[in-house]
Parts: C-alpha cells; sequence; structure tokens
C-alpha cells in the first residue's frame, strides 16, 4: 500500500495546505478514493457552525473495520497489526496479525449480535489495556453499534453517569485490570455503578486477572463462554467471515466523555467517515509513517489519544501498533526504555508528564538502553515545556530524531496544529504549523480576529475539518452552546495561543474553566461539586496552578462547617470523596480550608484572584475594591502555602 497524499518536503506542505483551504471538497475527494466505500459519496461536505451542522460526503455507505482490517488482509494478513506489551514483563508479549485481529473483530461482532446488540446500540466498554478491548471497539463498529470507552480510573458513580447519559444497554468489562503492582477490581466497580440501573441487559466480562468475582444470573456472562460459541458461527471450512455494516458516513461511530466548564461531563460524538479519513490523513504525515515501522503510543485507549493513534489512525494505515498495558515507572523508571529497546519502537508518542516524570529519575534509567531504533519522538494532551522538549530530544532522540509538538482535543477527533516529523520546522514547546485543511484564528474577548505575527489570544477553528465533533449526545444545544456560540461562526477551542513572528502556534493554556492534568481534561465545576458532597463543606472553589509534573496542579479553596477540625484528616477525608465520586486523576493536590471566598456583590466568584494566589503572583492580584468583602483576600494570601 502507497500513500499518495503523505507530504513529503516543506514545498509540498505548502501546495497540500493552500488546495485544503481553497478548494477542500477536491481535497478531501481524492484522499477518499483510497479508501473502501460500500457506496460513493453524493456530496463532499456540506456545513455551518450555526446550528451547528456538518456533513462529509453525504449519501456514502462505508464501515470503518472493513478500512482498518479487511483491505489490508490480502497483502499485509501474516504482517503484525497490534503487538501488546503486558504489565509484568516476565509475562508473555502478544502479536496478533491482520488475518488475527480479522478473526477476533468477526467473532466480538457475532457475540454482541448473538447477545442482542443492534445498530445504533450504545456499549460501554471498561476495561484494562489489553487487545481485547481493541477486539471490542472494532468489533461494534463492525455491526454499526456507538462504543463509549470509559477510562479504567473512574469511579463507580462516574461510570453511573455515563451509562445514563449514553443510555447504554451493554457492558463490556475484566474481571480486574493489572497496572503496575496493582490489580485493580473493574467488576466490582462496574457491579457498584449498576445499582439502581434498569438500562443494562448484558455486562459482558473478560478474564484478565483471574480475581473473583460476583456474577449476576441473566445479566453477566463470561466473554470467554461467548467467544467460543461465536468462532464457531463465523468460521466455515477455514474462511471466516462476518459481513459489515453498511453505516453512512455521518452515521455515529463512538461517544467519548470529556469534562466541561459545567459540572457534568459531555459525551463527545465523532462520526464514521470524517474521524477515519482524519485519523489516517494526521497518522500518516504528522509521524511520516512507513509501513513496518513500530508505532508506540503510551496513551490509554480510555482516552481519544488512544482511540485515534493506537487504534483508528494506525490499523488503518495498515501498520504495526504497539499496546502497552503498564506504567512507565514500573518495575522500574527504565520500563519505557526496555519496550522501545525490546519491539525496535520507531515512534514514541507520549506527553509531556510522562516525560518530565521520568526525568525525575535521572539518566541512570536509561543505562545499557539501546534506543537506536527510535526515527520519530511525538508529544501530545498539553504544552510542552522547553526543559522536557530538550530532555526528550537529547536524551531519548540522541539529537536524530524530530519531535512533533501535537495540539489537539477529544473534539477535534485527531491532530490540528503540529510539525511533520522531518519535513517541516520544528520548534521546542511550540506546536508550529496547522494540517491541511485547519484554519487557526486568534480573536480577542470580543471576537475580533487578531491578524499578523507576534500576537496572542484565544484560539478558534474557521473552517470544517473531516474530524470535528458533530453533536455532543443527546444534547445538541450544548454542543452549539460550548463550541461555537462563544465566537459566531467559528469552532472555540477554549485554549489561550500565540503565534510567534513567522507563524509557528504555541498553546499557552485553557481559558474556561476547565484544567489540563497530566493531559487530561478535568472541569473546576466537577470538582468542587464532589467536594461540596463531603458533609462538613459549606463551598469550594478550584483552580489550575504550575505543577512541575504533571503541567497544571489542582488547587482547592474550602469553607468547613466546623473551625476548629483536624486539618489532615479533614484533606484526607475530601481526597477520598473525590476519589470516590470521579476518580484518583481528580484528586486536588492542594487544599487551602479558608473563612470565605472572594465575590463580587452579585456572589459570583472571582477566580482570577484564587488563580493568582495559587501561582504564588500575590503582588499582581490587581483591584479588590469591588468585592463584597475585600478583606478576604488578605486573609487567603496569609494562610497560601
Amino acid at each position: 500500500m502507497t500513500f499518495s497524499y503523505q507530504i513529503k518536503s516543506l514545498e509540498k506542505y505548502r501546495e497540500a495546505y493552500q488546495k485544503s483551504i481553497e478548494n477542500p471538497e477536491a481535497f478531501w475527494e481524492e484522499i477518499a478514493a483510497h479508501f473502501t466505500w460500500q457506496k460513493k459519496w453524493d456530496t463532499i461536505l456540506s456545513y455551518n457552525f450555526i446550528e451547528p451542522k456538518i456533513e462529509w460526503f453525504g449519501g456514502a455507505k462505508l464501515n470503518i473495520t472493513e478500512n482498518c482490517i479487511d483491505r489490508h488482509l490480502a497483502n499485509r494478513g501474516e504482517e503484525i497489526a497490534i503487538i501488546w506489551e503486558p504489565n509484568d514483563p516476565k509475562e508473555q508479549v502478544r502479536s496478533i496479525t491482520y488475518t488475527e485481529l480479522h478473526k477476533q473483530v468477526c467473532m466480538v461482532a457475532q457475540m454482541l449480535t448473538n447477545l442482542g446488540v443492534k445498530k445504533g446500540d450504545r456499549v460501554c466498554i471498561y476495561m484494562g489495556m489489553v487487545p481485547e478491548l481493541t477486539f471490542a471497539i472494532l468489533g461494534c463498529a463492525r455491526i454499526g453499534a456507538i462504543h463509549s470507552v470509559i477510562f479504567g480510573g473512574f469511579s463507580a458513580q462516574s461510570i453511573s453517569d455515563r451509562l445514563a447519559d449514553a443510555q447504554a444497554g451493554y457492558i463490556i468489562t475484566c474481571d480486574g485490570a493489572e497496572r503496575g503492582n496493582k490489580t485493580i477490581n473493574l467488576k466490582s466497580v462496574i457491579d457498584d455503578a449498576l445499582v439502581g440501573n434498569e438500562q443494562v441487559k448484558k455486562v459482558i466480562v473478560f478474564t484478565r486477572s483471574k480475581i473473583p468475582v460476583a456474577m449476576q444470573k441473566g445479566r453477566d456472562t463470561w466473554w470467554e463462554d461467548e467467544m467460543e460459541q461465536a468462532g464457531q458461527q463465523v468460521e466455515k471450512n477455514g474462511v471466516v467471515s462476518f459481513p459489515a455494516e453498511p453505516m453512512h458516513a455521518e452515521d455515529p461511530l463512538f461517544i467519548l466523555y470529556t469534562s466541561g466548564s459545567t459540572g457534568k461531563p459531555k459525551g463527545v460524538v465523532h462520526s464514521t467517515a470524517g474521524y477515519l479519513l482524519w485519523t489516517n490523513y494526521t497518522f500518516l504525515n504528522v509521524f511520516q509513517y512507513q509501513l513496518g515501522q513500530v508505532h508506540f503510543c503510551t496513551a490509554d485507549i480510555g482516552w481519544i489519544t488512544g482511540h485515534s493513534y493506537i487504534v483508528y489512525g494506525p490499523l488503518s494505515a495498515g501498520g504495526t501498533t504497539l499496546m502497552f498495558e503498564g506504567i512507565p515507572t514500573w518495575p522500574d523508571a527504565g520500563r519505557f526504555w526496555d519496550i522501545v529497546a525490546k519491539h525496535k519502537v520507531n515512534i514514541l508518542y507520549t506527553a509531556p508528564t510522562a516525560i518530565r516524570s521520568l526525568m525525575a529519575f535521572g539518566l541512570e534509567p536509561l543505562k545499557n538502553k539501546d534506543l537506536s531504533s527510535l526515527q520519530v519522538l511525538g508529544s501530545v494532551g498539553e504544552p510542552i515545556n522547553e526543559e522536557a522538549w530538550h530532555w526528550f530530544s537529547q536524551h531519548i532522540g540522541k539529537g536524530n530524531c524530530p519531535i512533533v509538538d501535537t495540539w489537539w482535543q477529544t473534539e477535534t477527533g485527531g491532530i490540528m496544529i503540529s510539525n511533520l516529523a522531518g519535513i517541516t520546522p520544528q520548534k521546542p514547546a511550540h506546536a508550529t504549523l496547522p494540517l491541511p485543511g485547519v484554519i487557526p484564528v486568534l480573536v480577542d474577548e470580543n471576537g475580533i480576529e487578531i491578524i499578523g505575527n507576534g500576537v496572542s489570544g484565544n484560539l478558534c477553528i474557521k473552517q470544517a475539518w473531516p474530524g470535528i465533533i458533530r453533536t455532543t449526545y443527546g444534547d445538541h444545544e450544548r454542543c452549539k452552546t460550548n463550541y461555537f456560540s462563544t465566537y459566531p461562526n467559528l469552532y472555540f477551542t477554549g485554549d489561550g495561543c500565540l503565534r510567534d513572528e513567522v507563524g509557528n502556534y504555541r498553546i499557552t493554556g485553557r481559558v474556561d474553566d476547565v484544567l489540563n492534568v497530566s493531559g487530561h481534561r478535568i472541569g473546576t465545576a466537577e470538582v468542587e461539586n464532589a467536594i461540596n458532597r463531603h458533609s462538613g463543606v459549606i463551598e469550594s472553589a478550584v483552580v489550575g496552578y504550575p505543577h512541575d509534573v504533571k503541567g497544571q496542579g489542582i488547587y482547592a479553596y474550602v469553607i468547613f462547617e466546623e473551625s476548629n477540625h483536624n486539618q489532615n484528616l479533614t484533606k484526607q477525608d475530601i481526597l477520598q470523596t473525590v476519589t470516590r465520586i470521579i476518580g484518583p486523576i481528580a484528586k486536588p493536590d492542594k487544599i487551602q480550608f479558608v473563612l470565605g471566598l472572594p465575590k463580587t456583590r452579585s456572589g459570583k466568584i472571582m477566580r482570577r484572584i484564587l488563580r493568582k494566589i495559587a501561582e504564588g503572583e500575590t503582588q499582581s492580584i490587581g483591584d479588590t475594591s469591588t468585592l463584597l468583602d475585600p478583606n478576604i483576600v488578605d486573609d487567603i494570601i496569609a494562610g497560601a502555602f
């Protein structure tokens, strides 16, 4: 398979970019011709950002699994599709060919059909990082069921909320998940999440950790038993088949929940054709992927990065994708480097948080590690600071590997702004230039476009690209309000951005009430709601502050009803409350007990002031005379740490 749309020079990038902006229909039609369609399109693009309504490849039909699996079988069937590196380095590695992947996905599709799953049904997937997670995702897509993967670190309450929002009828989970030296009992979390739920009909349980689990008669069933039966149904005379459901180009492919500025997570919906093209195009161009290379994205598939650059992007290109079950610091801080050496990894795509945490161990874990196979490095999830960029380049890339600093979001489906590895110039801590099809604009708070270079503003996108969010599940008005209402005719990213003197873009962080903690978006309202559930808490306010490892930490200001309580014990109680309601990723790093919060006379909390205090910038707080009680600021500063 050749990729004629892979950009191979700076000049070709400029040509492709210009064409994609001036004539997007012709540009994307040319690329679409490389994919497998069950029915060709009537129109290429129709959209407006007012409703919003976006339609790519109107009238077309396809199935994404035919593009990720079937079309590779004739020439690449025996090539490795997935390498699975287990949590325990002593456990057996699994290498899954495209032929084997096809068989497993057909079996999952048959299993789901046997259990009553139909096109359009929502299937929640709550599993560890095992190959069966990928089989489950693609099995859903094969029959047209909408998958909604939930990250394994979320609490029962968080899962319950997502199940209710998606109105999911089916769940696929594991008995347990292996992470470092821990076994996490996933099935018991699901059981807790299902208390009072009358929507879920079946729970399919894959055996990973061999731990005791409760199985509810009539509802719960074992993956292995169902797959054995399905295997006999899909294989006849040595030939495996399960027909791929014809999907309209705009049929939903999956729902992925992300935090917003209000307390309720929102279900981002991606469609079939546009998402396929966007993940494939960005994967091939940003990483300059060549067939046979081993691509190691360290993300969890519970996040969009795993969806796009472990599953759909690499597999649609016929690539070899590496899944890692564990964590970078177990059994020691050299684990990533052992994996790179063992599997001769060519592309390593990870988060600045992981890089910074590994930097803290010094260079000892790198001793005698063979990293010579590496050709491209990538950063994702949050802006990377220059120190981490240079460490990554020097000590991991040995100065020979381009670093792609990728900016994008759950809502964008794939990479939006990034240098292309070895093709377009890189600049430390800068995402640099937009991908073809992406028109970034900077606007001021009034929505007036800021022209020229050497400027900063709020980052918006002007034109629809194939991977753009289509709606928020069950609440289109929320999609409109969150992304398309702030600035008319623009998609608002929620990020601040700087454009340097030569036009490179640098993301400066969120400008709304959303935190970016270790690359995970967490709404301040969501954390506040959890803290306020603690029986002794009267009110709280949460802001972000600079964190050496996570990029952004969570700082909570809490008004507690008793003044003479044991602060350390209360803090532990509050942390447990947040963990129970959301999950450990949302635990505040700092909690400060305060007598009051800085509020305007209308009762609005002045988070700007709280951010300044959390950042230690108490000299630049500005005018506090309009506050209901200006003295409260002095009290908070005095108690800050």
